[in-house]
């Protein structure tokens, strides 16, 4: 491994934000585009980490890849119930795939769910075209969790989140 998992900097959101949002769009997973309203959400990074924490893959001073790790009982909770932890946006730079650091980023989320009193277990959402994501998920013991399954934008019929969850 040739890179480390931290916590971002203030300096590091505007980077992050963007490869975040880049990552959604040339993978195809937004439906609107460059004119869809979640790329607002995808390069807030800063809101995020008022709310949660935010980590970065870095490597020679470069972002090469975030996710956002939202503790048990944190605001930013799509799903997660009580004694849970929630991972969300994960995203790798296409340049810098293929290097391991989305596992390291989902491993450093699970090692950090794991030192928390009381949690019991961690979950996230995908979509259904993020198939790498999908088999990442499951090589880390992650389960398909359909119970869960939730739409984000209800006013739009066609977009359902498929869900996952790891018992620590």
């Amino acid at each position: 491994m040739d890179f480390v998992i931290r916590r971002a900097t203030a300096e590091e959101y505007d980077t992050l934000g963007e490869i975040t949002a880049q990552a959604y769009l040339r993978d195809g997973l937004l439906d609107f585009g460059e004119s869809d309203s979640y790329l607002d959400e995808l390069r807030d990074v800063a809101k995020r980490a008022a709310a949660a924490e935010v980590l970065v893959a870095a490597a020679d001073g470069l972002v090469l890849g975030g996710v956002t790790f939202v503790p048990s009982g944190g605001p930013m909770a799509d799903i997660a119930g009580p004694g849970e932890a929630e991972i969300l946006m994960l995203a790798v730079a296409r340049e810098a795939r293929g290097r391991g650091a989305g596992e390291a980023l989902v491993r450093a989320c699970v090692d950090r769910a794991r030192a928390m009193p009381g949690c019991t277990g961690v979950v996230l959402s995908s979509q259904a075209a993020m198939h790498t994501a999908h088999r990442l998920y499951g090589r880390l013991g992650f389960v398909r969790t359909p119970d869960r399954d939730w739409n984000p934008a209800p006013e739009l019929d066609d977009i359902m989140l498929l869900t996952y969850e790891l018992t620590l």
